[in-house]
């Protein structure tokens, strides 16, 4: 336990003792050896949705020896049962307002709810003083997006989006390549991802209409928190909500963060003036099983005009001249088309290559030009956290919410079946008025932005 005594006394009785004894007094950091860092000198965390991939989060914060979890927040206690199993000291709660409320010793906050979650908890903790790590996609809507961004902005808060990719050694390398001229200007890009698929089955489904009873240790009305009200099913949670409108942002969502990351960060992507999309059949209720969305980014600078596409639900795009018939694409990937040449690299912001490999084979890599991250994305976070820095958390919402905004701008494609015009200064569609009920959400009482 900390000493209660105030430091004056503290520190008379070290230097008595050392005086009238004759021993070295030893600071705690010695005693607990290389890398230990007193508790003291950690970020106190609070982390709202501890389940799944929130538990996951949590494990890798707290493996970095820079945290200490003071308190857990989730709807589910079944669903949440491991990670509260082995945090028994931390403070529980069901109700996230109530954490970020009364509990008082919190330095910063996770939130790894569903997506619709995201931005009310994200904003109260910012205005209350607190650092935020946020799960991906940053928000539900383009919206919330913006106003994450101006309020981490505001309040100079240290903020960070999971997506960890953004810390590896592949984007660099990717940026670099790009930036020295490897395949000459870059035109076109084109990112994929398997899911939904196998990871989960809501998409293309209508609202179910049979009423289950509510799992026993589950909170149906604060799961549902700014969504409208609606009937419990299996079909919403756990996990299957990623593919309904009302509370994810379907496979984008989930996968475009991080296998279309390297695109916005190597080629400083902005937003697109417009979109356009096909897909399965679309009910507005869940995503379509799949979609092909058509990115276009107008020219900035020396660079040129920018296409990107997104493949989602099994599609893939033609393969890249050059890559060899033993080669795959995987399934989850980019690849940059320049006018000397292709960069191939996988998901996750994943190690580039250039297309064919007897290029690759001859090409002189460039010298590594950006900083590297040497303890992962969640460490550089509570790292940052430790400065005050904002601009130390590399996917810090000054950088992570446009890259947000701009994806979900895509999704106005699918949803309306149309090419959407945009323009990002006035958040808003000329061509789509309709898009504004998506684009500016409405919540329910108590739970708003």
């Amino acid at each position: 336990m900390p000493d209660p005594r105030p430091l004056p006394r503290r520190q008379f009785v070290k230097t008595a003792a050392a005086t009238v004894f004759g021993f070295q007094v030893v600071e705690r950091h010695v005693i607990g050896g290389p890398g230990f860092t007193p508790p003291s000198e950690k970020v106190n965390l609070g982390c709202i949705g501890i389940g799944g991939q929130g538990g996951g989060d949590i494990r890798d914060l707290d493996d970095s020896g820079l945290a200490n979890i003071v308190a857990l927040c989730d709807v589910d206690l079944d669903h949440a049962a491991g990670t509260i199993k082995k945090y028994p000291n931390a403070r529980l709660y069901r109700d996230y307002r109530e954490l970020i409320d009364k509990q008082k010793d919190i330095d910063a906050v996770l939130v790894a709810t569903p997506d619709h979650v995201h931005a009310p908890a994200s904003i109260m903790a910012m205005r209350a003083g607190r650092h935020v790590y946020v799960e991906k996609p940053l928000a539900h809507t383009i919206a919330e997006a913006r106003a994450m961004r101006d309020v981490a902005a505001e309040t100079k808060r240290v903020t960070q989006m999971g997506n960890q990719g953004h810390a590896s050694e592949g984007i660099r390398l990717t940026r670099e390549w790009i930036q020295a001229g490897a395949i000459g200007k870059v035109t076109e890009v084109h990112v994929w991802s398997d899911r939904p698929g196998k990871f989960w089955d809501s998409q293309g489904k209508a609202y179910p209409t049979d009423t289950p009873p509510v799992p026993k240790n589950l909170d149906w009305n604060l799961w549902l928190g700014p969504a409208k009200e609606r009937a419990y099913h299996p079909d919403f949670c756990p996990r299957k909500w990623r593919g309904w409108w009302d509370f994810g942002c379907g496979a984008l969502g989930d996968m475009a963060v991080h296998n279309a990351d390297p695109a916005f960060y190597a080629l400083d992507l902005d937003s697109p003036d417009w979109v356009e999309a096909e897909s399965g059949p679309n009910n507005n209720q869940s995503y379509p099983v799949w979609s092909i969305i058509t990115y276009h980014f107008p020219a900035k600078g020396d660079r040129p005009a920018v296409k990107m596409v997104w493949y989602d639900g099994g599609k893939l795009p033609p393969r890249p001249e050059g890559l060899e018939e033993t080669r795959n694409l995987g399934d989850n990937g980019i690849y940059f088309v320049g006018d000397k040449g292709c960069i191939l690299a996988g998901g996750w912001s994943g190690t580039p290559r250039i297309v064919p490999e007897t290029k690759m084979q001859q090409f002189i890599i460039p010298a590594k030009t950006i900083p590297r991250c040497l303890g992962g994305h969640r460490k550089e976070f509570l790292e940052a956290c430790k400065t005050g820095n904002p601009q130390d958390a590399k996917s810090g919402f000054w950088y992570s919410a446009p890259f947000t905004e701009s994806l979900l701008v895509g999704l106005l494609a699918v949803r309306f079946g149309k090419r959407v015009e945009w323009d990002a200064k006035a958040m808003k569609s000329p061509n789509t008025p309709e898009a504004d009920a998506i684009i500016h959400k409405a919540y329910r009482a108590g739970y708003g932005i």
